[in-house]
């Protein structure tokens, strides 16, 4: 009996989950490689840093530290301009000094009477300093200038998710060239309830403004703000922001654990079959595995035997790749060289026969006359 070649794949039969204790390890390593390449880094320097931050030991606070996700397939077909949230259990932005920048639906008096309104938290309101509608971006910030302005005096730009998808064409590539300050997607609009587990339809009244309340304005806020955003393109290599090299090892955990299952459950085609591998790593460090896949391969389908007529077919078209040009070379020699136009021929006039006797003749009536010429001016010179 043959031995059959059928293979069964590992991930259709059970399901790959990152080990909390791997990634545990991998951040305490990350960290103490980053702290220490910090401290040779500040000990080697020519000049002192008088700014830095005594607490802040080389100036690791504010140091990223990203999760790369390596598919085997691209994650996505076409580049989205829109960041999706994935909520951590540690925010990533808790800075109170964080300036927000709120880009509503019309009329934009409706939220900034939710801000200004005794449930907002007073924190955050300080937080919120500019609250602009889409007519009034389209109308104010239509130049370079005034959008590279409104760039620069913010941190973090929301967007209404009922406007998200327009805001590419308003603001340009001022705002989109990178991903740094891409407006994230919020819910501002009233919550709909449910009856029977099913959403009821929103019923439209135009006296009245579909917007959410101050508490629920604020949570969308704080969720937003302190999220992992992920900015999907055309590719198998995706790097998301989990923390900040002043963060315990624990914290960092936590997030890339999070991270990882949403990621994969949430934005991969074909989940952990797809995943080939997760890392993490600093700005300017190699990458610690956290997880890896033992399988190179997605579908059944891409698994080849040996003996087969496709395995062969491949081995074939890769063996003769370098003799292609050769015989492209030796089929040009071989070929006929093609014909010679003939030239045209060039037809002469014939020329009538000279008659030499008339010639010899005026050649003699020339010469006569100048000697007439000659002796007719001797007589007058001698005269």
């Amino acid at each position: 009996m043959t031995s059959s070649k059928a293979v069964t794949l590992r991930s259709e039969t059970a399901v790959s989950l990152v080990d909390p204790d791997q990634t545990l390890k991998a951040s305490k390593a990350l960290l103490a490689h980053m702290k220490k390449a910090s401290q040779e880094k500040a000990a080697n320097a020519e000049k002192k840093d008088l700014l830095a931050d005594s607490d802040d030991e080389g100036g690791m606070s504010e140091v990223p530290i990203w999760l790369t996700l390596t598919t085997k397939r691209h994650i996505t077909d076409s580049r989205n301009l829109k960041p999706s949230k994935i909520v951590l259990p540690n925010p990533l932005n808790t800075d109170s000094e964080t300036t927000i920048c709120l880009l509503t639906a019309e009329p934009q008096r409706a939220y900034k009477n939710l801000v200004a309104s005794d449930e907002f938290p007073a924190e955050l309101r300080k937080r919120v300093t500019r609250i602009i509608d889409i007519a009034k971006l389209k109308a104010k910030f239509k130049s370079y200038e005034s959008q590279r302005k409104l760039f620069a005096e913010h941190d973090v730009f929301l967007g209404d998710t009922r406007i998200i998808n327009r805001l590419p064409g308003v603001l340009g590539k001022t705002f989109y060239k990178t991903t740094v300050k891409r407006p994230i997607p919020v819910e501002l609009q009233a919550r709909v309830p449910k009856s029977e587990g099913k959403r009821v339809k929103r019923a439209k009244n135009a006296d009245t403004v579909n917007a959410c309340t101050s508490v629920q304005l604020a949570g969308e806020i704080e969720r937003a703000v302190g999220a992992a955003l992920v900015n999907l393109s055309p590719t198998v290599n995706t790097a998301i922001r989990v923390g900040n090299a002043g963060w315990t090892a624990q914290q960092i955990a936590q997030n890339v654990n999070v991270v990882a299952k949403t990621l994969v459950e949430k934005f991969v085609p074909g989940k952990w079959k797809n995943v080939k591998s997760i890392y993490i790593k600093g700005p300017e460090t190699a990458a610690l595995p956290v997880w890896l896949t033992d399988e190179l391969w997605l579908d059944q389908k891409d698994i080849l035997a040996d003996d087969s007529e496709e395995a062969k077919a491949i081995h074939a078209e890769k063996a003769n790749i370098g003799k292609k040009r050769k015989s492209l070379e030796a089929q040009t020699e071989e070929a006929e060289p093609a014909p010679k136009k003939a030239k045209k021929s060039k037809t002469t006039k014939q020329l009538p026969e000279g008659d030499d006797t008339k010639l010899d003749k005026e050649i003699a009536d020339r010469k006569a006359a100048l000697k007439k010429q000659k002796k007719a001016a001797k007589k007058a010179l001698e005269v």
